[in-house]
């Protein structure tokens, strides 16, 4: 297991301050800093040495990419334990891969590979599935959204 990054109180003001409410105006850090009573620049410089030191992962806006013309499914594989890095590897090297996680199987289900494909359109999605299919040598089983939810999901950081 990986050991936690020591993040300090203004670093958990600046997470907490960061989820939801970006402002839109011409200098969006500046306003955010002076929130916090911070500079611009120690604002992202701090922003900066947190995804460096992957206490943050990324950082950026959310978009309803299906609003632009765009579309995303949560994709899964069953990837042999002995291949499983080569497939990660193979899945990972694809630029409309996101969010690929690693999950044991559940309730007779032998899924251990999970991510998330975004293509621009939705031919994309399976001409993704298709190319890694092809790289990989393993089926890709796409789950495409039937209905969805939304929850503003912010997380608390702890002291």
């Amino acid at each position: 297991m990986r050991e936690a990054a020591s993040i300090d109180a203004i670093d958990r003001a600046i997470i907490d301050g960061l989820q939801g409410g970006f402002p839109i105006c011409e200098r969006p850090y500046a306003e955010v800093a002076a929130r916090l009573a911070i500079s611009e620049e120690q604002l992202l410089g701090r922003l900066q040495a947190m995804l460096d030191a992957r206490v943050l992962t990324r950082f950026g806006p959310m978009f309803q990419v299906e609003r632009m013309g765009g579309a995303f499914v949560l994709a899964a594989m069953r990837v042999p334990e002995a291949d499983w890095q080569r497939v990660l590897e193979v899945v990972n090297a694809f630029p409309q891969v996101a969010h690929n996680y690693r999950r044991e199987s559940e309730r007779n289900c032998d899924f251990n590979m999970w991510f998330v494909l975004a293509t621009e359109s939705a031919d994309g999605i399976a001409a993704a599935v298709r190319s890694i299919e092809e790289a990989s040598g393993l089926p890709v089983f796409p789950f495409p959204k039937l209905q969805e939810y939304f929850v503003e999901m912010k997380l608390a950081v702890r002291t």
